[in-house]
């Protein structure tokens, strides 16, 4: 992750072997990215090369169906615009998309009650049904069951909080919540701060859809928490439309379980560990309260 950094120098060689028509367009360093590096390329394109080994196939996902997706999609989206195939200067497949304009969510909260609207008709845009070939995510839009047994460590780093308790309890309902029946809905799959983009305090578009797949739309419900302000997940269901008790009451337990997931990073980001994001942290609190205020 972030101690496997590449050089400007490769990416700009890159450019010239593959794409030498974007080849001398300015190019930046961006802070951020888990699986992959990336840079701004001229205004409105991004250069994506993989660091992770899982981050290729990530890749290949984003390539094949985000372009088939985004013209349904009411935000701006990465859409990939070219493909960078492997090389002798670089052994994996590479990306250039388009740029998403905004600052993360996790350095610029969203803070207006609009955004609730504009995250709401989103998720309304992109959950429906997937083909038959869509990407299964093996941790993304299947039973949060599959998670009881290895979630308790994710519960010691909030043992010492005042809540905790309320949490686990919240976590339980949440698991014993029926699963979804429906047919798998296409899913972004990964909605947290750093996913998404804000601009002049309010959601302004959708980025890293790495974890495209297929699944219970409660998986990207959970947003309604994790993302927006407090007290805005009512309206954020209203505007959604229909949708049960059950799957409100999954999303929480998935909202609680990426919270956990975000403090956990963040903590290691606090302590100067290889992958930490000190940034996550307070999201993810902000997370667990949002999902306690909940009547």
């Amino acid at each position: 992750m972030d101690e496997i950094r590449f050089e400007q120098s490769l990416v700009r060689a890159l450019l010239r072997d593959q794409h030498p028509d974007l080849a001398n367009l300015e190019l930046r360093d961006i802070d951020g990215g888990w699986d992959n590096q990336m840079w701004r390329l001229g205004e409105d394109l991004a250069v994506r090369l993989p660091r992770t080994g899982r981050a290729p196939a990530l890749l290949r996902a984003e390539q094949r169906w985000v372009p088939l997706l985004a013209s349904r999609l009411p935000l701006p989206i990465p859409v990939p615009v070219r493909s960078g195939e492997p090389s002798s200067m670089f052994e994996h497949i590479w990306t250039i998309t388009r740029w998403v304009e905004g600052e993360p969510a996790d350095r610029a909260p969203i803070m207006r009650i609009d955004a609730a609207d504009t995250l709401a008709k989103f998720l309304a845009a992109l959950h429906h049904p997937a083909p038959t070939d869509a990407p299964i995510n093996p941790t993304r839009g299947i039973p949060l069951a599959s998670f009881h047994a290895g979630v308790a460590s994710g519960f010691d780093v909030i043992a010492d909080r005042a809540g905790a308790d309320k949490v686990r309890a919240v976590w339980e309902k949440s698991v014993a919540a029926p699963v979804w029946q429906g047919a798998p809905l296409w899913l972004h799959g990964d909605l947290h701060p750093a996913n998404v983009v804000v601009r002049d305090e309010t959601l302004a578009g959708v980025i890293d859809f790495g974890e495209i797949c297929a699944g219970d739309p409660a998986t990207d419900l959970s947003a309604a928490w994790i993302l927006l302000p407090a007290g805005m997940a009512n309206q954020f269901f209203d505007t959604y439309g229909q949708v049960d008790e059950a799957t409100i009451t999954r999303a929480r337990g998935w909202a609680i379980l990426r919270a956990l997931g975000l403090i956990q990073i963040g903590q290691n980001g606090r302590r100067g560990l290889p992958g930490g994001k000190p940034t996550w942290e307070p999201a993810g609190y902000a997370t667990l309260e949002r999902v306690l205020a909940v009547n």
